[in-house]
């Protein structure tokens, strides 16, 4: 058995764990025996070259024997893109902004040479992209697969940010945006877009304040639509309402203006129904 042997560990493009050996080898799982100890074959074996060459490790991960029959040239710069795929992933786990790691320092670290003609940031940007989908919870198809309590549904300061559910309506304001609504509620700015909208939903909702001491806009609530029925939008309006009452303790809202491009079903609850109940007539 050779002296000095380097042990890295890297893995496979399907994520199954792959040892490297000196970074001029690499061996796949093959399987493991009785005693936990694990054998790993080099990636040459199922090739035309047919390497036997194989080394077993511990579950301590040290090297219990060695075989180095390498029939074929070393592989410095495959084991290097290998070694830096996988370090790049690791960093995407730890990282917060995935999108901002350094592929090259990080080829550079594996290997100067490899630093030197580091990939563009486009050709792994796919990989980085894979990695993060993998954190997260699969795609959401269907309008009743959105979980009624999730951790996706909380903010920073850990409060609820999804305030209602029905299976016509979702809508979603954190308490700041609540305490904007209940504050700033004269002027309501309210717009439904279709282009951003869930494929499986019919419309996005937004409602916005202007807070004159900042000079700016605030969204107030984000509502994800199933339908345009009137009585979607007339809950709509009363569930908005209601939360935005709980962070007034002495008078609740009563005139809002709302301003919007409305569909029918809209301007029926807003200047029919809506304006008549926040009146108190």
């Amino acid at each position: 058995m050779e002296d000095n042997i380097e042990i890295e560990i890297s893995e496979t493009n399907r994520g199954n764990e792959q040892i490297i050996i000196n970074k001029k080898h690499k061996f796949n799982f093959s399987f493991q025996r009785k005693d936990k100890s694990k054998i790993y074959r080099c990636t040459e074996y199922k090739t035309l070259n047919k390497c036997k060459s194989l080394i077993i490790l511990n579950d301590k991960k040290e090297v219990l024997k060695y075989e180095s029959l390498h029939n074929h040239l070393e592989k410095e710069i495959d084991v290097s893109i290998s070694l830096a795929k996988h370090k790049i992933k690791e960093e995407i786990k730890k990282n917060s902004i995935p999108m901002d790691i350094k592929p090259k320092h990080i080829f550079n670290a594996v290997s100067h040479e490899m630093g030197l003609i580091c990939p563009e940031y486009s050709t792994i940007r796919s990989q980085i992209i894979r990695n993060i989908n993998k954190q997260f919870p699969p795609n959401i198809k269907s309008f009743d697969d959105i979980p009624i309590e999730s951790e996706y549904h909380k903010t920073k300061r850990n409060e609820n940010f999804m305030i209602f559910k029905n299976t016509d309506l979702i809508i979603f304001q954190s308490p700041f945006q609540a305490y904007l609504f209940s504050n700033y509620h004269k002027n309501i700015f309210a717009d439904g877009t279709f282009y951003a909208a869930p494929k499986f939903s019919y419309q996005l909702f937004i409602t916005r304040t202007y807070v004159g001491e900042f000079n700016m806009f605030y969204t107030t609530s984000i509502s994800i639509l199933k339908n345009k029925k009137q009585s979607t939008y007339e809950t709509l309006y009363k569930e908005i309402k209601k939360n935005a009452n709980k962070f007034r303790s002495n008078t609740l809202i009563t005139t809002i203006n709302f301003h919007c491009d409305f569909e029918q079903e809209e301007e029926n609850i807003s200047y029919n129904d809506y304006q008549r109940r926040t009146k108190g007539n």
